[in-house]
């Protein structure tokens, strides 16, 4: 009997896998990004992309079709229709679309992950965290399934009754995020409670970073204010952002001088020092070893890709 399951799976996957590419394609005709409602985006590429760096909100990603390439310090996740990603804290990460062409677009379905929602689905559910778990990976892939994949369509063909997605895209959003509790990366959800545990404080100071990554980094200081040791905050925070503290206040700072550069027109030197930097010649080498070129070369190229 578990082998005609495991088929009858398979099928319903299949099924739903073809209705979410026809629906999809309809949506969003050309290559772009479509929020359908609040946190649930629907996006279209028709070819593969030069890496993108940029900071990555917690959210459940969902390849309809095509494959993406997701890069996070030392580690490197990819997926494609038979996988879903999550990610439960705020990372810089890079990523590029590894499988795409005219006749088959890469198809992605993002959902933002709300932290209140989370938690208020914990707690009906009566889930919790078990000991153990502290210290999981805030990004990671998994197999998708039948019902998970299932949810995800039926949100998705809400586009069809756009009357009732107001009132059905909630309860299906909640449905997502129990069936992802209940599923093999519960665990990881648990970055995104109000409370509790290790993960909860490498959030925290996830969180600090973000907002103060353009002052010097006091690693005593922030691992006091978390209740941690110097030496179980670097663990911690490893295990969870798969870099040190210095390595992530270093990819957000030089995220963000590009950002500077290319959006807001602003010189080198001024953008180094924005986002911390004193000595530009410093900037512009740490610069070159994200990036692979020097800033003004870099920025030379990105707009002139933008112009094609």
């Amino acid at each position: 009997m578990a082998k005609v399951g495991s088929n009858s799976d398979k099928q319903r996957i299949e099924a739903s896998r073809t209705e979410l590419i026809e629906r999809m394609t309809r949506a969003v005709p050309g290559n772009d990004v479509l929020e359908i409602f609040p946190g649930v985006f629907l996006a279209r590429a028709s070819r593969m992309n030069e890496p993108f760096h940029y900071v990555f909100r917690p959210a459940f990603c969902v390849i309809a079709q095509g494959s993406k390439q997701v890069l996070l310090g030392d580690d490197a996740f990819l997926y494609d229709p038979g996988h879903y990603l999550i990610s439960t804290v705020d990372l810089p990460i890079v990523s590029h679309v590894a499988e795409a062409s005219e006749e088959r677009p890469y198809l992605s379905v993002r959902i933002d992950l709300d932290p209140t929602l989370v938690a208020s689905a914990m707690m009906d559910a009566g889930i919790e965290t078990k000991k153990g778990q502290t210290s999981v990976k805030a990004m990671d892939v998994s197999s998708i399934d039948a019902d998970l994949l299932d949810a995800v369509v039926r949100l998705v063909r809400l586009l069809n009754t756009p009357n009732e997605m107001p009132i059905l895209a909630p309860l299906i959003i909640r449905e997502i995020v129990y069936r992802l509790l209940k599923g093999e990366q519960g665990a990881r959800l648990s970055h995104l409670l109000a409370s509790g545990g290790d993960t909860r404080r490498i959030s925290r100071a996830v969180k600090k970073l973000r907002e103060n990554f353009d002052q010097p980094l006091r690693i005593e200081n922030i691992a006091r204010e978390i209740g941690m040791s110097v030496s179980g905050f670097h663990h911690h925070f490893k295990s969870v952002t798969a870099m040190s503290p210095v390595q992530f206040q270093k990819q957000l700072r030089l995220q963000e001088a590009r950002r500077l550069m290319l959006g807001e027109d602003m010189d080198v030197a001024g953008a180094g020092f924005k986002v911390g930097y004193e000595d530009p010649s410093y900037f512009s080498r740490e610069y070159k070893k994200l990036f692979g070129a020097p800033p003004q070369r870099d920025i030379a190229a990105l707009r002139s890709n933008l112009a094609v």
